[in-house]
């Protein structure tokens, strides 16, 4: 129903009009962003779900083999071998817009680039399987990365995704559905005040032309 503050004049129908045009302009792009989003979205789910599988299985191996090591060493000696790392990572975070949704990209960097400085210590005294458990954390380092880039930009996305489907169902229930019902009250009114205003005209021409009448009748 059309809200009683509407004033049904002409000046008002043609501004609702380009209120409605701009409207549905604005939901066929919403509802497209809403897709889009929906797309990657599940893109990225899917291959969250494969990071994190293969990230969970490397941290399980490497934590099999660290125990498999402490259970042939010392704990002294896995203390002191893993007491000062000689390799240092650098991380750096940025962003990427993707449909107006800042997501995080994670690079690295280390302080050396041999990939043997992984290892703090020397190998007369450890175990080989100290040195599988290292180089499973170094090799899964970079999946660990993109997993966590993969998460928060699902949680990112998923926000973005339910605030512009909430935007595209208060155009298509609410505001769209308003403005339609409103530009028909105004043309409603406005019919009814050309009918009256013709109906106006028409007495006035009938008491005029009655009027000529009876001039015409004295005359004589």
């Amino acid at each position: 129903m059309a809200k009683a503050h509407i004033n049904p004049t002409r000046m008002e129908l043609t501004r609702l009009k380009k209120k409605l045009t701009t409207a549905v302009r604005g939901h066929k792009l919403l509802k497209d962003k809403r897709d889009e989003l929906m797309r990657q979205f599940l893109d990225l789910v899917r291959e969250n779900k494969t990071l994190r599988e293969k990230v969970e299985k490397a941290i399980i191996t490497a934590n099999k083999n660290f125990v498999i090591a402490r259970a042939g060493m010392e704990n002294e000696v896995v203390n002191v071998a893993l007491m000062a790392p000689r390799q240092e990572v650098y991380l750096e975070a940025h962003t990427r817009n993707v449909m107006s949704v800042d997501i995080p990209v994670f690079e690295y960097k280390t302080k050396t680039p041999d990939v043997n400085d992984i290892y703090s210590y020397g190998y007369a005294f450890t175990s080989s399987d100290l040195d599988d458990a290292v180089k499973f954390l170094q090799d899964i380092f970079p999946d660990m990365l993109r997993l966590a880039e993969c998460e928060k930009a699902c949680q990112l996305m998923a926000s973005e995704i339910e605030k512009t489907r909430r935007r595209v169902n208060a155009l298509e229930h609410v505001m769209i559905p308003e403005m339609q019902e409103n530009i028909k009250y105004i043309k409603m009114k406005l019919d009814e005040n050309e009918r009256s205003t013709q109906i106006r005209l028409m007495k006035v021409k009938d008491m005029m032309l009655e009027q000529a009448h009876h001039y015409s009748e004295n005359m004589y």
